[in-house]
């Protein structure tokens, strides 16, 4: 509970105090309803304190637009509609993937007055902004990227995204006549820094493990940053004499990337994705990219609302799971992730959070696709 909380229910209890006293008098009909009006002044006082001001404010911070464009065209609408339809206010900034710029925005909000904090973590800042609102009780919600020392953490089933990711590999190398266990792959790994890498590799490292597949590199890109990932598995093809049969990708960005090395090279073979972002489910509609993970940002956006609504109204919700974070037990909610293939690309514009329409999909080259699998 936040200490605007503790001092609306301060200023309750006072009220209540009078209205004890006054009901002693002697003329106790006159003094009770006074105090009885004046209690519920104070009662109205107190509650529009914790709904209004640095109570009713939600402080949000995204990572940046680069790594992926879910957390502007997606997640960002998302919660601040859930928040202002519950008559709280929403301060959603952008770190622009700047860990100093990061702070200073958290510094700024916490400064300004927050009643809870919906924090997207990157390298760690996220963690520092965290001690910082707990220590003026202030509670704190990580958002897709587990750290502590947050109340809360809400995501998807990151081990599920990548066992997704695996699958689909797999289901494209059989597509293409491929042995798993002689296949030549390549993992492009999302930042090291990042808790959701981690679980995300968890889940299509050991899938592939189970299949027979040893990655024939296996690298990590700081930041997730498709630039770097680019020059990373560019170097990589080198290496490996471009003799690669698929690239385990972690998000659409690195595997649009990898795309672009194999294109120069005149190579085409299965690459994995996720986010289904737009320029992810573009290149799977060409035949370039073998699948994304489609994760519904409105559940997970909801379940953070949901969750930062009940602890502005000063109540302690409960999560149904928890998440390790560096031996801390944190609690966890996590919404199901859905595979992609060109088939079902219209599952996501149907759902109405992709951020994009059908016909800002469907253009140039994509647009033949388009029409073959009726999406629209």
């Amino acid at each position: 509970m936040s200490r605007k909380m503790y001092g609306a229910l301060a200023a309750v209890a006072a009220a209540s105090l009078i209205l004890t006293a006054c009901s002693s008098s002697e003329d106790t009909a006159t003094d009770a309803a006074t105090a009885e009006a004046t209690v519920e002044e104070t009662v109205e006082e107190a509650v529009e304190e914790v709904a209004g001001g640095a109570g009713g404010n939600a402080c949000v911070i995204l990572p940046d637009s680069q790594s992926s464009d879910r957390w502007e065209n997606q997640d960002r609408p998302a919660i601040q509609a859930a928040l202002e339809s519950a008559g709280f206010t929403a301060d959603i900034q952008n770190a622009q993937g700047d860990t100093n710029q990061y702070l200073t925005i958290g510094d700024q909000m916490l400064a300004t007055g927050c009643g809870v904090m919906i924090l997207v973590d990157l390298n760690g800042s996220g963690a520092t902004v965290a001690e910082k609102a707990k220590a003026q009780g202030i509670p704190v919600i990580a958002y897709d990227r587990p750290f502590a020392p947050a109340d809360y953490y809400v995501s998807f089933d990151n081990v599920k995204v990548g066992q997704l990711q695996a699958e689909g590999l797999l289901k494209c190398l059989a597509d293409k006549g491929v042995d798993p266990a002689a296949a030549q792959v390549v993992f492009l790994n999302g930042s090291p820094t990042d808790g959701n890498a981690a679980m995300f590799k968890e889940g299509y490292e050991t899938t592939l493990a189970a299949a027979g597949i040893t990655p024939v590199k296996d690298e990590s890109v700081p930041d997730w940053d498709n630039q770097q990932g680019g020059v990373i598995f560019e170097q990589i093809f080198t290496d490996i004499g471009g003799k690669v049969d698929g690239v385990l990708a972690a998000n659409d960005g690195l595997g649009g990337a990898a795309i672009a090395v194999l294109d120069k090279n005149g190579v085409t073979v299965p690459v994995t994705g996720q986010d289904a972002t737009l320029s992810g489910l573009q290149n799977v509609l060409l035949g370039k990219q073998c699948m994304s993970v489609f994760k519904n940002t409105a559940l997970e956006a909801g379940d953070a609302s949901n969750l930062a609504i009940a602890l502005l109204n000063g109540e302690a919700p409960e999560a149904p799971a928890t998440v390790d974070v560096g031996g801390v037990s944190v609690p966890a909610i996590y919404s199901t992730p859905v595979i992609v293939y060109s088939e079902n690309v219209q599952e996501v514009l149907d759902a109405g959070t992709a951020g994009f329409t059908a016909a800002e999909l469907c253009t140039g080259d994509v647009a033949a696709a388009c029409t073959e699998l009726g999406i629209q």
